[in-house]
């Protein structure tokens, strides 16, 4: 694809990466949509061990097909993220729930604008019932808590349309294993302070015969797991350094009784309450300590992320 960018055409190579587990109804029209609207694009669909003909299907629509066996998501991106070579990455999924057509502009705005990360924020539409409200409430339940913990908004955190660049793809870690990772690909944007945008994209119902592999709750709680470690990796300070405060307070109201009537009785009555004051206390040094620790590997973390994305040149060239 050749975008414009100003006066100048600058060819890059792109590259669409289509995770999918048995999406036989829908995947073909994802990789047809996506061919009609960005030509010369090459779409690589990651068969995460389907049981229909989901491969075939994707093969006979002009896909290059591979397999990744490890099951998750997760697992997809890591694979696909160090294995394809392109310039700018689309990651959209195959259950052609996400409007392809947007692609273009999402891949124009990167490039014109030498973006890093663009969100396909999904567009609110009361008349659609494919974005269930139980899910809208937890994204925008979560999009508040990671915006809180790590000092940045999103809208969509969870959404599964993104366009990246390649610095940005080869400096992420892919960690996670499986829906989780959107979250994940939302917090490295955040901690490396990339330059991103967001641009609002459709959103539509799965075509007949294609079922949903989302586990509301299962998945949830997951996430909330994955924000909760990367709190503890991202912001080591503030995590450790409430169970520190924490121990410390138990602390005070276990051995302050027993501190008050030593100074007025000279001895020390309370000798189990004594034993678990000075226990407390000795965890809560030891958790601030961790967090000065871990506050330090952070900053080497980050200098080395920081390195393998600079390794890579931008989108838009001097």
């Amino acid at each position: 694809m050749t975008p414009d960018v100003g006066e100048k055409e600058f060819k890059v190579r792109i590259a669409a990466i289509v995770p999918c587990y048995n999406e036989e109804a829908a995947v073909g029209t994802v990789v047809t949509d996506l061919k009609n609207a960005v030509p010369g694009i090459e779409v690589y669909v990651y068969d995460n061990n389907s049981t229909d003909r989901t491969a075939e299907v994707a093969q006979a629509a002009g896909a290059i097909v591979r397999k990744e066996t490890r099951k998750g998501k997760g697992n997809v991106v890591r694979r696909a993220f160090a294995d394809i070579d392109a310039d700018v990455y689309v990651m959209i999924d195959g259950d052609d729930t996400y409007d392809a057509s947007a692609a273009p502009e999402m891949i124009d705005l990167l490039v014109r604008e030498n973006l890093d990360h663009v969100l396909g924020c999904r567009v609110d539409d009361k008349d659609n019932s494919a974005y269930r409200p139980g899910h809208a409430q937890g994204n925008k339940m979560f999009n508040s808590l990671v915006g809180f913990l790590f000092g940045d908004t999103v809208t969509d955190m969870l959404s599964g349309y993104r366009v990246f660049s390649r610095r940005f793809v080869k400096s992420f870690p892919a960690l996670s294993r499986e829906f989780e990772i959107e979250t994940e690909l939302t917090v490295h944007s955040m901690a490396l302070r990339v330059p991103q945008a967001e641009y609002g994209v459709g959103f539509k119902d799965r075509p007949a015969g294609s079922e949903s592999k989302l586990r509301t709750f299962h998945d949830g709680f997951r996430i909330l797991g994955l924000i909760g470690r990367l709190v503890a990796h991202e912001r080591p300070m503030a995590f450790y350094g409430i169970f520190s405060a924490i121990f410390m307070l138990l602390a005070l109201c276990f051995g302050a009784p027993v501190i008050w009537h030593f100074i007025q009785a000279g001895n020390v009555p309370k000798l189990p309450s004594a034993v678990l004051a000075s226990s407390l206390v000795i965890v809560g040094v030891l958790s601030f300590v961790v967090g000065l620790l871990q506050s330090g590997n952070l900053k080497t973390r980050r200098e080395a992320m920081r390195l393998a994305y600079l390794r890579y040149s931008s989108v838009l060239p001097n």
